[in-house]
């Protein structure tokens, strides 16, 4: 016999790998011998279904699997050497609806650039015959209507999702280049006879990189008038990630220019523009009141709110039911629809691609992929400004509960701080929260029931969101950690402690005094904690409102009831009183009550008092 460890090296596995053979019996004659398995020296290896990077397996036969796309973006390279999930009936859907110009707002890594890609080698005319690139595809069987389309189409094609800058010259600069590169690509009209000299020298500068502001401004509208007379056909305009600049220049404060010339550069390209046969943008916003678009009325705008398109941007569940029995392990299922599904684009439920791919080419490890995929500045300043009730939604929505919500999808940059409930609206399209319920109100607005869409969420707003509202950092996870141990020891002195230091590190920013502010800043740190709890916030129980309640999902540990009070300029001897009167309340007015309903046995009960940097803590 031998141990797991000595099968491991002879099978090239982990050993842990092994001791799950054994649990799930897939080795016969494995017997444990204590807190160990030993194994029979002639054991075969079972056939283990799970992925591992770069060796793709089935059923154990060894097949060899394509790789996932992780991160490409190139359609002709992803439908040719990685697995591909077909999504070329967008192109039939589009053509349908002969939209003159189309608007995709979905969440970050949700398959928009990937897709406009496709698109345009679909559409753009070539020497090389690029219909072999479809010619397996759904697109193809849908009849020849649909394939006349195929390479008759110059395209113009940009992705703004690399512009990030601090400052508007930097960005400008990158959107020169940009647009040179476009220019180039398009090297036959520097010497087509069907362009006037005016236009060729035009044409020069923006491959010299010698245009300003102004001229540059226009350059889609004339590239397009260029290409119409070259090839006799009207091209597509393809814009990627339209936002990412506005988003970076509201950030970085250069807001205004950036608006400016976009508006421009936009209106050129689709307002009025009879060199235009057809127009697509994505982003994630739909931000037309900012006056981008302004006038453009044939702009077709589809967000997550609609049902068209709904399943062509992320994984469908049949996609991925296919995709796991492809790289044979059917029985993540369950796993993988926790971690990354949950999204709802209009009525369908949607799996995170970006996040999936991830966790099945990385041996099928759940962990969350997204959240370092980007980061929004824009949500750091809306929750600088958010008001204790946007801060109890926040961590409700993280104890799995729901909302409602009041979504604008027309939100405007500068209105989300000087509105922060438009919160929602901003969390909805960029990916942190899913609609349950929905009802179209007369202003063009959605009164929704919103909440956490998967497990992966939840993680991503205690890193995007919480770590915010409480200014985390590696201070502040220390002092979470700490206040986690006091918990669970029922050390008061501990407790008090965490507590203190925080605050003394971080008092320019909490310069502010009143029990609500004390009360978010308890409900952050508790929340950051990772215990194993359900936290409740302002809940009646008894003949009152608790402040805040812990309920154990384990019996081995206690509930806990903290009730909070401030006063301003308090003596030592006048805040241990209101402490005091703290947890006097808590028994007084039975806010316990809620929690021994719910079988909680030892309740630890925590009167806590403020006063500027300084608290007391009492408990029983």
């Amino acid at each position: 016999m031998r141990s797991c460890k000595e099968m491991a090296m002879r099978w090239g596995i982990s050993e842990r790998r092994v001791s799950e053979f054994c649990k799930e019996g897939k080795i016969p004659g494995a017997v444990k011998a204590g807190r160990q398995w030993m194994i029979p020296d002639h054991a075969a290896r079972p056939s283990d279904q799970r992925v591992v990077t770069g060796k793709y397996s089935k059923n154990g036969a060894g097949e060899r699997k394509k790789p996932l796309p992780v991160g490409i973006s190139d359609y002709i390279r992803a439908q040719a050497e990685y697995y591909y999930v077909d999504k070329t009936l967008l192109i039939r859907e589009f053509l349908d609806r002969k939209a003159f110009v189309s608007l995709f707002t979905r969440p970050r890594r949700f398959g928009k650039t990937l897709n406009m890609d496709m698109l345009r080698v679909f559409f753009e005319t070539s020497k090389e015959d690029t219909s072999r690139y479809f010619t397996d595809k759904a697109i193809w069987k849908c009849g020849a209507e649909y394939r006349e389309h195929q390479g008759r189409y110059p395209v113009i094609f940009l992705t703004f999702k690399d512009v990030k800058y601090n400052s508007w010259e930097a960005a400008f600069t990158k959107i020169a280049e940009l647009l040179q590169e476009e220019f180039g690509r398009h090297s036959e009209l520097a010497d087509s006879d069907k362009l006037e000299p005016y236009e060729k020298e035009y044409f020069r500068k923006i491959l010299g990189g010698q245009v300003t502001e102004v001229e540059l401004s226009a350059s889609l509208q004339k590239l397009s008038k260029m290409l119409a007379a070259h090839y006799g056909k009207a091209p597509v305009i393809i814009i990627d990630e339209y936002d990412t600049p506005i988003q970076e220049g509201y950030s970085k404060e250069y807001y205004d220019e950036i608006v400016g010339f976009m508006r421009i550069l936009f209106s050129g390209a689709f307002k009025d523009n009879r060199y235009l046969s057809y127009g697509f943008l994505t982003g994630i916003l739909r931000i037309a009141q900012e006056s981008i678009f302004s006038g453009l009325n044939n702009l077709s705008v589809n967000s997550v709110m609609d049902e068209e398109y709904d399943g062509f941007f992320g994984f469908t569940e049949a996609e991925v039911r296919e995709m796991l029995d492809y790289y044979g392990v059917p029985e993540r299922e369950e796993e993988i629809r926790s971690w990354y599904d949950g999204y709802l684009f209009g009525q369908k439920e949607i799996f995170n691609p970006w996040s999936v791919i991830n966790y099945i080419s990385r041996g099928c490890l759940a962990q969350a992929y997204w959240v370092h995929t980007g980061k929004n500045e824009i949500l750091e300043d809306v929750l600088r400004t958010a008001s204790d009730d946007i801060i109890e939604k926040l961590h409700a929505l993280l104890q799995g509960e729901r909302v409602i919500a009041r979504i604008d999808q027309n939100v405007v940059y500068r209105s989300l701080t000087e509105e922060p409930s438009n919160i929602y609206s901003l969390l909805l399209v960029a990916g942190y929260l899913k609609t349950l319920k929905k009802e179209l109100q007369g202003d063009g607005t959605w009164l929704c029931e919103v909440s956490v869409p998967n497990r992966e969420i939840a993680v991503v707003y205690k890193s995007e969101i919480l770590s915010h509202l409480v200014q985390i950092g590696a201070m502040g996870r220390a002092a979470a950690n700490k206040i986690a141990e006091s918990l669970y020891a029922a050390d008061t002195a501990k407790l008090q402690d965490g507590i203190a230091e925080y605050m003394e590190r971080t008092i320019s920013f909490y310069d502010a005094g009143a029990e609500g502010f004390y009360h978010g800043l308890m409900l952050g740190l508790v929340a950051l904690m990772d215990t194993q709890y359900r936290i409740r916030s302002n809940r009646e129980s008894g003949d009152g409102r608790y402040d805040i309640c812990l309920f154990p999902r384990s019996a081995k540990y206690p509930g806990i009831i903290m009730e909070l009070k401030w006063g301003r300029d308090l003596k030592d001897e006048e805040l241990d009183a209101l402490s005091a009167d703290a947890l006097d309340q808590i028994s007084r007015k039975g806010y316990d009550t809620e929690m021994r309903e719910e079988g909680a046995g030892d309740i630890l009960k925590i009167g806590i008092a403020f006063s500027g940097k300084r608290l007391k803590i009492r408990t029983v």
